[in-house]
């Protein structure tokens, strides 16, 4: 990952909500979760968290898919895992240490 693209992410995620938005959804995992459910969930207004959604995908930190007719939100842990590679990779002097070994599920 570039700094670039960090900066990006890291922008997206220093704003109270989207940071709770994006936590979430990382918690509810691989199955994702509608604005419905994450709206009620937050008690974050349906129109507050559309744009704090389109900020997330912006950066790349959320998936949208379609299951029937509702849209999922996913967290993209590929990019998170990306970014926290980013933050760390030089941590300790690059010898092995705690925060190099955090692992992101499958």
């Amino acid at each position: 990952m570039e700094e670039k693209g960090a900066v990006k992410k890291l922008a997206a995620l220093a704003q109270e909500s989207r940071l709770r938005v994006f936590r979430y959804l990382v918690v509810v995992g691989k199955e994702g979760s509608t604005p419905t459910e994450i709206s009620e969930t937050l008690q974050i207004s349906p129109t507050t968290l559309s744009f704090h959604l389109k900020e997330l995908l912006n950066a790349g930190l959320v998936t949208q898919t379609r299951k029937g007719r509702s849209l999922h939100y996913l967290a993209e842990f590929a990019e998170m895992a990306q970014l926290l590679t980013f933050l760390t990779e030089r941590c300790c002097q690059g010898v092995r240490c705690e925060v190099q070994s955090v692992g992101v599920c499958e």
